[in-house]
């Protein structure tokens, strides 16, 4: 694979690139009471856009990000971007709602324009991996993060549909931006569409480590994407009665955690990162513990979602620094096989939440996140076990 340097300013330009493109499948989660009364249809119905969009960029990362190792990837995300601009802008007009379940769906497959910036980056100076990919997706975590806050105050002042079409104005910053600063890097794979697409499968079987990761980032995914998805409902309803506004709100307190994504990069460089996940994988579970305990406290709602958001994003960092260093002329094809995991566990995670939400409210809701978390530790458990047991011969 082609390698260069990379300089500040266009890990900036890629870190702010990824964000926003990402942000958009997370727009609908603080404003979808407001879809709901917009269109005449019931909480638990409008949830379904949420899954559409997690459901998309999952289909997307299969089908679409493959093409990084095969194609230009400067030309590959521009690509991505334009289409996205165009979903956007068609969202702000949409008046059925089968319509905008079909352009959540898109808009998600289009959004994994960051999931190509994120294995460019790592490829663009090997010896800093760690690092670089810990500031990009600190961008993406902020990208998912500020979404709830920014979508909650749109939607509270100016409307739901206003949310799609300024996000639509920014994508077409990013773009120009992208074009200016980013090199024209092409991939070494030369095969068929269809063998690219085999290979990306093939990389789970040629790597042990690649598949536990998968499965723990599934995990704590489903995890992550469950307990936002419900939120909203939870918050909107007694004894808080919040608005679109003060639940986006609760996201921007999340932001704090994301800024820590290049501190656990740091770490995954130096090694030891099972230790990381075992120590995140506990505040996550002390976090869901807080809320389960505390169901109508807002301090506790406030620690709880900075302790879940720090341990799942530290989780997500040291996975994605490790099964970078796997093999440097397969990264869109390795990224593929766990991004694809990772975000089918997200849309499942948001589907499972939605469906316990219905039979038993935020009680329920808590119980499945409790299971997400304790076999996702079970998972780091298991490898610090496999590992300290080869040790000793």
């Amino acid at each position: 694979m082609q390698s260069t340097s990379i300089t500040k300013t266009q890990l900036a330009v890629m870190s702010i690139a990824a964000g926003v493109c990402v942000a958009n499948i997370y727009y609908n989660q603080p404003i979808l009471k407001d879809i709901a009364h917009d269109f005449n249809v019931a909480e638990s119905r409008a949830g379904i856009i949420s899954v559409l969009a997690q459901a998309g960029y999952g289909l997307g990362l299969f089908f679409l990000t493959p093409l990084g190792d095969k194609t230009d990837r400067k030309k590959l995300i521009l690509t991505f971007m334009g289409l996205l601009v165009a979903v956007l802008a068609g969202t702000t007009f949409i008046q059925n709602f089968f319509w905008l379940c079909a352009f959540s769906l898109l808009t998600g497959l289009l959004s994994v324009a960051a999931q190509v910036i994120l294995p460019m980056a790592a490829g663009m100076d090997p010896e800093n991996r760690g690092r670089n990919v810990g500031i990009i997706f600190t961008g993406i975590l902020v990208g998912i993060l500020s979404a709830r806050v920014f979508s909650g105050l749109i939607g509270e002042w100016l409307g739901w549909r206003w949310v799609y079409g300024i996000s639509a104005v920014m994508v077409i910053g990013c773009m120009a931006m992208v074009q200016v600063s980013l090199p024209n890097i092409r991939g070494v794979f030369e095969g068929s569409y269809g063998k690219l697409l085999g290979s990306s499968l093939l990389q789970l079987k040629r790597f042990p480590q690649l598949r536990k990761t998968a499965l723990l980032g599934a995990l704590m995914f489903g995890l992550f994407c469950s307990f936002w998805t419900t939120l909203t409902f939870h918050l909107g309803g007694a004894p808080f009665h919040y608005g679109a506004d003060i639940i986006g709100l609760f996201g921007f307190i999340a932001i704090g955690g994301a800024l820590l994504a290049p501190v656990f990069g740091k770490l995954a460089d130096k090694g030891s990162p099972a230790k990381a996940q075992l120590f995140a994988g506990l505040m996550v579970l002390v976090s869901i513990v807080l809320i389960k305990v505390l169901p109508e406290s807002v301090p506790a709602f406030v620690i709880a979602v900075l302790l879940l958001d720090v341990g799942v994003q530290a989780i997500q960092v040291t996975n994605v620094a490790t099964i970078y260093a796997l093999d440097a002329t397969a990264h869109s094809r390795i990224n593929t096989a766990y991004m694809t995991s990772y975000f089918i566990g997200g849309a499942l995670g948001s589907f499972t939440g939605l469906q316990c939400w219905g039979l038993g409210g935020w009680d329920v809701v808590t119980w499945q996140l409790l299971v997400w978390c304790v076999l996702g530790l079970a998972i780091v458990i298991a490898s610090l076990y496999r590992r300290d047991t080869d040790s000793r011969y």
